[in-house]
């Protein structure tokens, strides 16, 4: 590199013409002409007085690039922007402005429960069922049978059809006000991919939990259990970060004792296995050291996708065995 004092003048030291950098040998380190007046180091038949305040070779107008003091030539620059370590979020995400996820999950949710109001027939195909038939003597229907896209496209659903009346609309009013007051904290704190994963997991690990818990032949739809997920990340990251839990606390009690009170119309079920699937896996992704972190919560992802998928496994085994 120059010296401090050939900075200032955008001259090279006597007898300082190497490339710091190990560009090239005398004269073209330097970018020099023949006749020895400075010339940009890219393009040699063009005079230039201006150096790189990094590298100290001199450039065009073309081959710089102005920054925070004085300018660099376009190799230095991008050989700081290599170097720059990327912004991340508290937990190890990538920050992004608005809750572009948060609020594509509640237009995928609104859209498909109008979707089933004018066409209800597709709930049947959709809906979460462990192993039954829809007709007497009918094939079976089911995980049990190979349906396994049922445990989220459930997830998606209203609990019944038709926009007065019923559970379906004041579900989804809920779930949806449920999602936006804690979506965008959450996806702001875990970051999009984070957020997304903790979401769509907590809804199939409360499809699981139904699955084991409820007859085979009760179906059940409703954003439910992603959305006690999210109420289970929103407690562990809390008290991570040392803030008042009561709210959530109390948010999730008041929910689970409706879940009981109300048995026969909610999946208290898939409440349950939501919330243990959601603060689980937040609790690998925020409590992960800061050295290795990513590969930590990579890990614990796919340790929760294995033990989900091990749990189906021998659940379908169960049912289609006869060994209820």
């Amino acid at each position: 590199m120059s010296t401090p004092g050939d900075r200032g003048s955008g001259q090279w030291g006597q007898g300082d013409q190497r490339d710091p950098e190990g560009h090239g040998g005398p004269g073209e380190a330097a970018g020099r002409a023949p006749d020895g007046v400075p010339a940009c180091y890219r393009h040699p038949g063009r005079e230039t007085y201006v150096s790189c305040v990094r590298c100290g070779r001199y450039a065009c107008p073309d081959c710089m690039r102005s920054a925070s003091v004085g300018q660099q030539c376009v190799e230095c620059v991008g050989e700081g922007a290599r170097s720059t370590r990327q912004a991340r979020t508290t937990f190890g995400g990538r920050p992004a402005a608005g809750a572009v996820v948060t609020w594509t999950l509640v237009a995928i949710n609104v859209a498909v429960f109008l979707v089933t109001w004018v066409r209800p027939g597709i709930v049947n195909d959709l809906e979460m069922l462990g192993y039954a038939a829809y007709a007497q003597g009918g094939p079976m229907h089911g995980v049990a049978a190979g349906e396994w896209y049922r445990l989220i496209t459930s997830a998606f659903l209203a609990p019944a059809t038709g926009l007065s009346g019923g559970l379906g609309l004041w579900d989804i009013l809920f779930n949806m006000w449920a999602l936006v007051f804690v979506g965008p904290s959450l996806e702001g704190l875990l970051g999009r991919a984070r957020f997304l994963t903790v979401y769509l997991l907590s809804a199939v690990g409360g499809g699981v939990m139904y699955y084991y818990l409820a007859p085979p032949n009760y179906p059940a739809v409703g954003a439910s259990g992603a959305i006690f997920g999210l109420f289970g990340a929103w407690f562990v990251v809390s008290r991570r970060l040392k803030l008042d839990t009561r709210g959530i606390v109390v948010l999730i009690a008041i929910n689970l004792a409706l879940s009981f009170f109300l048995h026969n119309i909610i999946a208290w079920q898939d409440h349950i296995g939501g919330l243990l699937t959601g603060a689980l896996l937040t609790a690998a992704y925020v409590y992960a050291p800061r050295k290795n972190r990513a590969v930590i919560q990579v890990a614990a992802t796919v340790a929760v996708v294995a033990l989900i998928a091990i749990a189906i496994v021998a659940r379908n085994g169960q049912l289609t065995s006869g060994g209820l």
